[in-house]
């Protein structure tokens, strides 16, 4: 066991993943959970996994080359020409991928993982990894990080809008797939919520599919304004509910927690599921 500033972790590397439809908020919570650690002392290692290679924005305040940039670039690969420090010492990688319509992310998620095992940087003694990886499309390339074993617990970030729970439930079909040598799936973030019928309408969904909600954030101008700053809302700016929220779910994600194999609905269940909350929620 090794101790952090009061917190105690197990030697072995915990390695997460946060999945979501595009801009629904994962990097932000990704991110801003990957500096709460590292603030604690750990030894943090964030990967962004998708090809606008943003999702350490705000850890860095500047885009970073990808690995699939470097690869093009240089003859010769060296760790500090892909790993870079962030605030809070949260060390950063950009994977990269291809331009628009010219290839699959998957592709350069592989290509990042290849150069990153064969310059030894998987097994440095980290006590977190946090993977944030593209999910809004049906592609075998998001399940990388699941289908190769990179990572140990799923989240999934969803907000209370049908397209995002067509999203979802595509990924937890994914965590579901992948789940037969250890459960996945640590559960939902429900993030954007406006009101109690929002949470419900969430709720709902998530015991339909046999997951908990381990984090709500509710909808805040504070937040929205630290994203434009590039400021980690965790740390930085007015304190605010979704602050002790996020600290609360880091604390508690420390201490463990049972992951579980989805059940997601099929096309048809998500559809009379949709029309059922219209009719219990919003009319």
């Amino acid at each position: 066991m090794v101790k952090h500033k009061g917190l105690v972790t197990n030697m072995k590397t915990i390695k997460i993943a946060f999945y979501g439809k595009g801009g629904i908020g994962k990097s932000t919570l990704a991110t801003n959970v990957a500096a709460l650690l590292a603030s604690k002392g750990l030894r943090v290692l964030h990967i962004g996994c998708d090809p606008k290679a943003d999702s350490t924005r705000l850890l860095t305040e500047r885009r970073l080359p990808t690995v699939l940039q470097q690869l093009d670039a240089l003859d010769e690969i060296k760790r500090e020409d892909l790993l870079f420090t962030g605030k809070c010492g949260v060390t950063c990688v950009e994977t990269g991928g291809p331009e628009a319509g010219t290839g699959c992310a998957g592709l350069g998620i592989t290509a990042a993982m290849d150069e990153l095992t064969r310059l030894g940087v998987f097994d440095e003694a980290w006590d977190y990894i946090i993977y944030d990886v593209l999910g809004d499309v049906v592609c075998g390339g998001f399940s990388v990080p699941m289908r190769q074993h990179y990572v140990d617990k799923v989240f999934v970030v969803v907000a209370p809008n049908y397209m995002s729970i067509y999203a979802a439930n595509n990924i937890l079909k994914g965590v579901a797939r992948y789940s037969q040598e250890q459960n996945l799936c640590g559960g939902l973030i429900a993030n954007h919520l406006q009101n109690n019928k929002e949470k419900a309408l969430l709720k709902a969904y998530a015991e339909a599919v046999n997951v908990q909600i381990c984090l709500e954030i509710a909808e805040d101008l504070h937040l929205q304004k630290a994203d434009f700053k590039r400021q980690l809302f965790a740390l930085e700016g007015e304190e605010n509910t979704n602050r002790k929220s996020l600290q609360q779910f880091v604390e508690g994600w420390l201490k463990g927690g049972q992951c579980v194999i989805p059940t997601p609905f099929s096309a048809d269940e998500l559809e009379a599921f949709g029309q059922l909350m219209a009719e219990n929620l919003y009319e």
